[in-house]
């Protein structure tokens, strides 16, 4: 401490007059800087050009603004460069102590340090200002590419310049082998995990422009569904390989972890078989999952009858479906269930559908009013599609005749709601105007001799009296 006390006591006074003209001059290039910048960017804003607009005017306004932000990190870069070259023309007069060439390579790293936090500062608020205006222009335009894929271009550039700042950096730093072999690891890492990102991204923003005009909340959306069965599914497969892939390459760049992957590479034979025999049911799931989303037995919001129950598709995954039941319950199956067992699938070609009503009546039902009704009720009924509609005997029983009714409808639940419609109604018609054809119940009434009314089990115990003092 004394002999660096006693070096900078030695220091001429031309050496102290420079490292104060020097501090002097950065501090009139800070003020210089802000000032221009500041001034150029406020006379910009007094054209009144909105920010969201196109033009040049408008963009000239967001380069200003982008470079008003930047005047922190550009002030930042001016005192570190300065301020070591103050202090390497201080310590330079010093050379003749020991301790001058510790200090100089430790000044050297400092301003590596420095130079590279400024820059990665620089580019991130370069990328933020780039980002808020692409989004800002992007709201103005009616094209829905531009909505999705302009403001993706900014997250990508937020992300992408300040990772350059740091690979182009790092190397000049002035560190030890070890230190730049952590430092080039981690920067190879976050290559990875950003470009990963970038990918997922992109993949999100691609099914989002495939799905932006697709519409499930309409009657006939079967080739809505199918491309939302396919993008959604096609989308979760080429995530999980992308994460996979993102996931294996960060693992590689550690020496330790590469040399296991090659020792497994070279035991694939037996470890292939041991696995193929192990995951041979989620292998068999994986494979049934892209079976579904190529052939498509069923798609997103298709109505389905399952395990006897009536739902819609709520969700497909990789290894399971989700059916949300007319209750709203779920019934989740494994996906393998719609490739090896059958089931019912309303919506498959088309949303349309015929409904059935059955009516039992008594045998004296005037069937050509009842026609006349169920007419009359289907014209009135916004549910009924004007294609199908048709009054039939179909069976007669003992004391009925089965009469069914049939009716198409848009989709499903009208139907239903239709079906239940018709019933109600024909059934008021027939209590209300034809009562005699509802359901009944016929007995024969037997007297006997003096005229009183026999029951059947008393009548029939007279036959056989008489039946046998005639045989007698």
């Amino acid at each position: 401490m004394q002999e660096l006390s006693a070096a900078f006591a030695s220091l001429d006074g031309a050496t102290i007059t420079t490292v104060g003209l020097a501090l002097l001059g950065l501090a009139l290039a800070h003020v210089i800087l802000s000032w221009c910048i500041k001034y150029k960017a406020a006379r910009e804003v007094k054209t009144h050009m909105p920010l969201e607009d196109g033009t040049q005017a408008a963009i000239r306004r967001w380069i200003w603004r982008g470079a008003t932000r930047c005047i922190r990190p550009l002030a930042v870069l001016i005192w570190i460069n300065g301020l070591h070259f103050v202090a390497a023309t201080l310590v330079a007069d010093l050379e003749e102590y020991r301790f001058s060439i510790d200090m100089l390579a430790t000044l050297k790293w400092f301003q590596g340090i420095g130079n590279l936090a400024a820059i990665t500062w620089l580019m991130i608020r370069i990328g933020v200002t780039i980002d808020e205006a692409l989004r800002k222009i992007a709201v103005r335009r009616d094209n829905n590419w531009s909505v999705i894929l302009v403001p993706f271009a900014g997250r990508a550039v937020r992300w992408v310049l300040p990772l350059m700042a740091i690979l182009l950096g790092a190397p000049a730093l002035a560190v030890s082998p070890r230190t730049e072999l952590i430092v080039q690891r981690s920067i190879s890492i976050l290559i990875i995990a950003t470009l990963a990102y970038i990918g997922l991204q992109l993949i999100q923003v691609g099914t989002s422009l495939i799905l932006q005009k697709q519409q499930l909340k309409v009657s006939d959306n079967r080739r809505a569904r199918e491309i939302y069965t396919q993008v959604t599914m096609l989308r979760k497969i080429v995530t999980s390989v992308l994460a996979l892939i993102a996931i294996a390459s960060m693992l590689m760049v550690f020496d330790s972890v590469r040399h296991f992957g090659t020792a497994i590479i070279a035991s694939a034979g037996v470890a292939g078989i041991i696995l193929g025999f192990a995951a041979q049911k989620s292998i068999a799931t994986l494979l049934a999952g892209v079976q579904i989303a190529l052939t498509q037995p069923i798609r997103i919001d298709d109505v389905v009858i399952v395990e006897g129950e009536w739902g819609r598709i709520e969700e497909i995954t990789l290894t399971y479906v989700v059916v949300c039941i007319w209750d709203w319950r779920r019934l989740v199956l494994p996906i393998s269930y719609f490739i090896e067992k059958p089931f019912q699938n309303w919506t498959r070609t088309t949303a349309e559908v015929i409904g059935s009503v059955f009516l039992y009546l008594d045998y004296n039902v005037p069937l050509q009013p009842l026609r006349a009704e169920l007419q009359r009720i289907l014209d009135a009924s916004p549910l009924w599609d004007r294609k199908v509609s048709a009054l039939q005997v179909t069976d007669t029983k003992q004391h009925t005749v089965e009469v069914r009714v049939i009716v198409s409808s848009p989709d499903a639940g009208q139907s239903f709601d239709l079906r239940c419609e018709i019933r109600e109604k024909l059934i008021a018609f027939l209590q209300k105007q034809h009562p005699d054809s509802l359901p009944q119940i016929r007995a024969t009434l037997t007297r006997d001799a003096g005229g009183k009314a026999l029951d059947a089990p008393a009548y029939r115990a007279e036959r056989r009296d008489q039946h046998a003092t005639v045989n007698s």
